[in-house]
Order: structure tokens, then C-alpha cells, then sequence
């Protein structure tokens, strides 16, 4: 059985991962995005970004999928670059959470 000291570990070396990764430390606010997270509570955006997943990525086999995530717009999008949570082969790439499962 996995420990929670295990899954730290692995998030510190998908962290590590992300952070050597060129693609993913480009991924930088824009100005208009940094506006919205200053004109926004924390409470507004966590429920923007649930909304935006549960639309866009909850799904088995999304709607263009690897394409479903634009590059600006929102600071969630941004971050779901960033993070490699942009679309199913990424998380099942980066986070190995299999793409055709809900």
C-alpha cells in the first residue's frame, strides 16, 4: 500500500519534472490574466478551474482532445499548461492518469 510520504515524493518528482521541462516553465500570465486573478477571490477562480475541468477534461474521450485547452484567456488555462493538466494525453503522460477512463 502506498504511503502518504510516497505520494509526496512523486508530486516532488513530477514538480521536478515540469520544472526542467522547457515547454512547460514558458508558460508565463499574461498581463490581461494576472488582471483577472487580481480582480477575483481565490473562492471565484478555484470555481472557475473546477468548472473548466469537470467541462473540458472529466470526460473519457473529450472533444478535441489535446486541443480543448486554450493558451490564454484565463489564468487556469495558463496553469493547466504549466502543469500538464491540458488535456487527457498530458495527464496520462505527466500524472498517469490513463486517457478513456471518466
Amino acid at each position: 500500500m502506498r504511503t502518504t510520504r510516497d505520494r509526496m515524493r512523486d508530486l516532488d518528482n513530477l514538480f521536478a519534472a515540469l520544472e526542467r521541462s522547457a515547454f512547460r516553465k514558458r508558460q508565463q500570465l499574461a498581463d490581461r490574466d494576472a488582471a483577472l486573478l487580481d480582480a477575483k477571490t481565490r473562492a471565484q477562480i478555484v470555481q472557475h478551474a473546477r468548472k473548466i475541468v469537470r467541462q473540458r477534461l472529466a470526460a473519457a474521450d473529450p472533444a478535441n482532445d489535446g486541443k480543448q485547452t486554450p493558451w490564454r484567456g484565463h489564468p487556469v488555462f495558463t496553469a493547466q499548461h504549466a502543469t500538464a493538466t491540458c488535456c487527457r494525453k498530458c495527464l496520462a503522460k505527466w500524472h498517469y492518469i490513463p486517457a478513456g477512463v471518466d
